[in-house]
């Protein structure tokens, strides 16, 4: 028997015994920096987090690239339905039976809107689907066509992205404003979406989750940048996520009808956020609306750093880690969200 057969073997049976405890064989990972393994660390762009802070609370301490004092919420989900971590696609190490259980392509700075990922120099969507069909052919490779098709129709995708298409570029870029009055670009977003989720039909997903946006006006950023110092929500902004969100729920009911074996599930963050604000004694938080790292104001990625002054030492207290990314403490509140909405119409 040749040497890759011998392999094949091997990994297809120690992927089958760990598939008796898991809700999913796989998870695979989609979307912006609220969910990004590391992906950043390996391409040319100041869009990375590969540097503490960041990473303070993580698994041995170390920056690994992700947004955020520890985990991200994909973190999180994947061991709530009993995976690792799914590495990033680009790390040199997610490689042979590391990729058999999943794999995370999302990438820090992009958007449904392909020109959102452009300023940072990173792939948006279309790279992203570009890499899960070479994944996939390695994959085949590794275990087979049929064993191949069957990990990816049965695996969890998660599809967290949006906010930049608002945050770093409609409300920052006169050039977009002028194109899109806000109702076309809400809809161009969304076709964006169910493009998207064609193309992941396409290469063999069916159960694919999307997560709503948090309610965007009470980003510490925004918060800093749209509210002339006071600290409180920017309701347009967050008039803008409810309105986005509920075209993104209505195609989600809509777009299952046309694709046999497709099991779609709409994720609602932004009730979740907003009953934190409303309450956060009640979830743990004691700071809302400014983030843990420096002055939880407006630093985020190179800006937060071992050298920002201020920074908390207990960021579980915080809602947001920098001025953007929540921390692992609201993270891990997202999954279980995640599980319990997606779970009925997934697994």
């Amino acid at each position: 028997m040749q040497d890759h057969s011998v392999l094949a073997i091997a990994l297809l049976l120690n992927f089958l015994c760990q598939a008796r405890a898991q809700l999913a064989p796989a998870i695979y990972v989609f979307g912006d920096s609220t969910v990004d393994a590391g992906n950043n660390n390996f391409l040319p762009t100041v869009v990375r987090a590969n540097f503490p802070p960041y990473g303070r609370d993580f698994d041995s301490s170390v920056a690994t690239g992700r947004f955020c004092n520890g985990r991200t919420s994909t973190d999180y989900l994947a061991n709530l339905v009993g995976l690792p971590y799914a590495p990033a696609y680009l790390d040199p190490q997610a490689q042979g039976s590391s990729i058999v259980r999943g794999v995370n392509f999302a990438t820090s700075g992009s958007g449904f809107y392909e020109k959102t990922a452009v300023p940072f120099n990173v792939p948006g969507l279309s790279g992203q689907i570009e890499w899960f069909s070479k994944y996939k052919s390695k994959l085949i490779g590794m275990v087979g066509q049929a064993n191949a098709s069957d990990i990816v129709s049965k695996a969890l995708v998660a599809i967290s992205t949006g906010s930049n298409d608002y945050i770093n570029n409609y409300y920052l870029n006169p050039l977009t404003q002028k194109m899109f009055d806000p109702d076309t670009y809400r809809a161009m977003l969304i076709e964006s979406f169910a493009n998207f989720v064609k193309d992941l039909y396409g290469l063999g997903a069916r159960r694919i989750a999307v997560v709503s946006l948090a309610p965007l006006g009470c980003v510490p950023s925004q918060v800093t940048l749209f509210n002339h110092g006071e600290l409180q929500c920017v309701e347009d902004h967050n008039q803008d996520a409810v309105l986005f969100n509920a075209a993104l729920q209505s195609t989600v009911n809509s777009i299952k009808d046309g694709f046999p074996g497709l099991r779609l599930a709409y994720v609602d963050i932004y009730t979740l956020f907003t009953n934190v604000l409303a309450n956060p004694g009640k979830y743990g938080f004691q700071q809302t609306l400014t983030g843990c790292c420096g002055t939880g104001r407006l630093e985020v990625s190179i800006l937060c750093n071992m050298h920002s002054p201020g920074t908390c030492t207990d960021a579980s207290k915080y809602v947001f880690w920098d001025s953007f990314h929540p921390t692992d403490a609201m993270n891990k509140l997202i999954a279980n969200a995640a599980l319990s909405q997606g779970a009925p119409q997934l697994l």
